[in-house]
């Protein structure tokens, strides 16, 4: 889906903001409020928004090429299983701050069958999914770039 994101945000000699928003898209399970990013704001090396996994959901494993992300868990429990064939795991929940550095495999699985996860996510690179690819958890080699749903 090709959304114009360009449509929820209000520009300002210099400074953008979008306002209260609502889920719009998603990409590999997870849903997005529109964000800011170079889709909609002249952004060049920053992209941030609101990311929902809904119950019982998982973010299949994936790669991020060459940029940095943090995310800050504003509520549910999420757990990441991570590195090479994702043989290591940690858990995260409401007020939790998580950095991924570039190249680091990682899935992503909401521990909750009735309660979403929601997180502020912040990536280091203006283009948002562009360079994000799959990962293979059986033979630890990289796929093709994810594309949004």
């Amino acid at each position: 889906m090709d959304l114009d994101l360009k449509q929820f945000v209000e520009h300002h000699d210099g400074i953008s903001c979008i306002r209260n928003s609502e889920t719009v898209r998603s990409w590999n399970g997870i849903q997005y409020q529109p964000g800011l990013s170079a889709k909609n704001t002249n952004a060049r090396q920053l992209s941030m928004n609101i990311a929902t996994v809904p119950p019982g959901a998982v973010a299949f494993s994936h790669v991020h090429v060459g940029f940095e992300v943090m995310l800050y868990i504003l509520s549910g429990r999420v757990r990441h299983e991570y590195g090479h064939l994702l043989q290591q795991s940690i858990e995260n929940g409401a007020g939790d701050f998580i950095f991924i550095e570039p190249g680091v495999p990682h899935e992503v699985f909401n521990l909750s069958d009735t309660e979403p996860v929601v997180a502020v996510v912040s990536r280091s690179d203006a283009d948002e999914w562009a360079h994000i690819v799959k990962y293979d958890r059986a033979t630890g080699q990289l796929g093709e770039v994810l594309k949004p749903e």
